[in-house]
């Protein structure tokens, strides 16, 4: 028998919003996932009249809708916003050229600019070259560290105020997972902030960050959206992935679990006296860093010496020769290449 929609009541419902567990028309769907995003930028005061925002455009669902959602917004709304896509090509063959087509293609359905900054440009490698260094076991630890940087530097290459990222609710119930599960206190405090980067960095923020993946997956279905939807060749050993399928098997049991751990992340509490990192700039390229030297510079510098392994790990006394420019000594070489990874 057909169901109408809870919200209007008059057309007939599609489907269940996985997040309240309401059946709507699509409309009304379109409506309520619109103004929800609404509502956390403005209760968050994301953005000011004027600025010039990066939105952080890989070609996926999350930031394709993201892409959408906010000119929809900025129009709607009167947000005053500048909005120009920024996308980072890794050098993975038959993925991200494949994906990169895609965010061509919504910069002409959207009428935005385009930047692309590129690995190869920046750092001298691509991810493919890098994989056939390090193997596929630690890769994504080099593409994260370079792709947030290098999102940084496209968007300073642009001059924008912000930068936006099509994290979702999941990823960041994931990000809270891992982090608790690493003991990594000082990711765990900031890893649920909504706007980042304020020490310094040009600052980021999440729009997205309550709204659930299935919701984003069923906007752009409705929406007809052009997205691209092939995972990252490099990614199945991703520790991350473990995380995901954990979450997806405590959302099956209690739907509210993505939220009730975004919740818990927000409202953890350090000692006073617990020893938190400094931020500081590196010494060689100048970006945010803890350390002497960033860790992209470090990873870079491991992969430059034919040492990949050298950023893996915590091999502080061998990182402090790399700061002094020190040679490493033949069994420090040896150390190092004969680590599992």
């Amino acid at each position: 028998m057909p169901i109408n929609c809870s919200s209007c009541e008059t057309q007939r419902a599609v489907l269940r919003r996985p997040k309240t567990g309401h059946s709507v028309c699509k409309e009304c769907f379109f409506r309520a996932f619109e103004e929800e995003i609404h509502h956390t930028i403005v209760s968050a005061q994301l953005f000011q009249p004027g600025e010039k925002v990066g939105i952080g455009a890989s070609g996926g669902k999350d930031s394709t809708v993201l892409a959408h959602v906010l000119k929809v917004l900025n129009e709607r709304y009167n947000y005053g916003l500048e909005l120009i896509l920024v996308s980072v090509d890794e050098g993975i063959s038959g993925y991200r050229d494949d994906s990169l087509e895609t965010v061509k293609r919504n910069q002409q359905q959207y009428e935005l600019p385009l930047k692309i900054v590129s690995y190869q440009e920046l750092y001298g490698w691509t991810m493919d070259q890098i994989v056939k260094q390090v193997g596929l076991k630690n890769n994504c630890t080099f593409c994260g560290v370079f792709r947030r940087q290098a999102l940084d530097r496209g968007a300073m290459m642009l001059g924008v105020n912000k930068i936006c990222t099509g994290h979702n609710a999941d990823d960041i119930a994931e990000t809270v997972l891992m982090n608790f599960l690493r003991g990594d206190i000082a990711r765990l405090r900031r890893c649920t902030a909504i706007t980042t980067g304020s020490e310094g960095a040009i600052p980021r923020c999440k729009p997205l960050k309550y709204a659930y993946e299935k919701e984003i997956v069923l906007y752009a279905y409705f929406k007809k959206l052009d997205y691209f939807s092939t995972e990252c060749i490099y990614s199945p050993n991703a520790y991350r992935g473990h995380a995901r399928a954990f979450l997806k098997d405590l959302e099956a049991l209690r739907p509210s679990a993505i939220m009730d751990i975004i919740h818990s992340g927000e409202n953890l509490s350090v000692k006073e006296d617990v020893k938190m990192p400094v931020q500081g700039t590196c010494t060689r390229c100048g970006y945010i860093s803890s350390q002497g030297l960033c860790k992209a510079c470090v990873l870079l510098e491991g992969l430059n010496r034919g040492l990949p392994k050298l950023g893996i790990g915590k091999h502080h006394k061998l990182h402090h020769k790399l700061l002094a420019q020190e040679p490493l000594s033949e069994a420090e070489t040896r150390k190092l290449k004969s680590i599992d990874f």
